[in-house]
């Protein structure tokens, strides 16, 4: 059996589950995403139940290219088809009215629905070939990352079993795809408030960035307000190893009293700096932002299983381009405890 055909019986199977209720975890450009069938209650109290995840706490639904999206979303506006048109298959999430039919499940009880069309080539056979197993071939995959609630996310199949060691292949099938490209999860744009005038919203930084978003509506997308849907990564304390995180300037990283903490791993961007500081091990991430986001998690990880007391990580640039890494650090941070 050749090396395709191989991993075709392995999407067939991974499907075959999914139509049955059960787990799949897959790869996707971003991160690698815990998947169930996203109109099987069933199955998404299973993910939620796996992931410790808030029953509140919205699910984004993956799509193929070809997928009808009205069967999903109530009203799909313009907006929603030109970012479409230029950013699908991609990193790129559209929160739109869900159709009523739709489980609340996927949107925490919201009367809206994140959607997205990946564009891994593993995650678009496998959602093809569960859409052929649904009925009018409208096979949508709810996909949280593939990581109990809150922690880091996995970037590589071996970081997911590393997450669920209680569940085996069994209860847990997982899908080789390589290291994810991308790193860090998909940006997410409200558009389900158009109609009364509110919108486009960014409600979650990402590859794609407000600039991109606005070069293609004509208009920068708003920020998040009191009345916007709750959505994947939202939370102020998310994406963080077991390993407490603080952000801080080089300056500062020279004068913190950082070993009181006991042995620490500090993160800095480019060179290593010209000074030393006892008990604290340098460690190099590049100081350009989408070589920093594809390494992120995977080195967050390394370093969560290090015996480090700390994890200080030199503060980012705050300009346009590095919006996504910082979102992602000051969350982690804000986990400290």
């Amino acid at each position: 059996m050749t090396e395709q055909a191989g991993l075709d019986c392995l999407i067939q199977e991974a499907a075959r589950r999914l139509s049955e209720g059960q787990l799949v975890a897959f790869p996707t450009e971003t991160v690698y995403g815990l998947g169930a069938d996203a109109e099987n209650p069933a199955a998404l109290a299973a993910l939620y139940a796996a992931k410790g995840r808030p029953a509140n706490h919205p699910v984004i639904v993956h799509l193929a290219p070809e997928a009808d999206l009205t069967y999903w979303a109530a009203s799909v506006p313009a907006a929603a088809q030109q970012l479409i048109d230029v950013f699908w298959p991609g990193p790129l999430t559209l929160i739109l009215p869900r159709a009523p039919h739709i489980p609340a499940a996927v949107s925490g009880g919201q009367d809206s629905v994140g959607i997205r069309c990946p564009a891994h080539p593993v995650a678009q056979a496998l959602l093809r070939a569960f859409a052929r197993r649904k009925p009018h071939g409208q096979g949508g995959v709810a996909a949280p990352s593939a990581n109990k609630f809150g922690q880091v996310s996995p970037t590589q199949a071996s970081h997911v079993r590393q997450e669920f060691p209680e569940l085996d292949e069994a209860a847990l099938m997982v899908l080789e795809g390589g290291d994810a490209e991308v790193g860090i999860e998909s940006t997410i744009l409200d558009l389900s408030r158009l109609a009364s005038g509110v919108g486009p919203v960014l409600l979650r930084p990402g590859h794609i960035s407000a600039k991109q978003i606005a070069e293609v509506l004509g208009t920068m997308p708003g920020q998040p307000d009191l009345a916007a849907p709750r959505v994947s990564g939202s939370l102020k304390a998310h994406y963080a190893p077991h390993t407490p995180v603080c952000l801080l300037s080089r300056e500062q990283l020279r004068q913190a009293d950082l070993a009181r903490t006991g042995r620490v791993a500090a993160i800095v961007m480019g060179a290593p700096p010209s000074f030393s500081v006892p008990g604290v091990d340098w460690v190099l991430a590049p100081a350009e932002p989408v070589a920093y986001a594809h390494g992120l998690y995977a080195l967050l990880r390394e370093l969560d299983k290090g015996g480090y007391g700390l994890i200080a990580v030199e503060q980012p640039p705050q300009d346009a381009a590095w919006q996504a890494v910082n979102d992602r650090l000051g969350r982690a941070a804000a986990a400290r405890h």
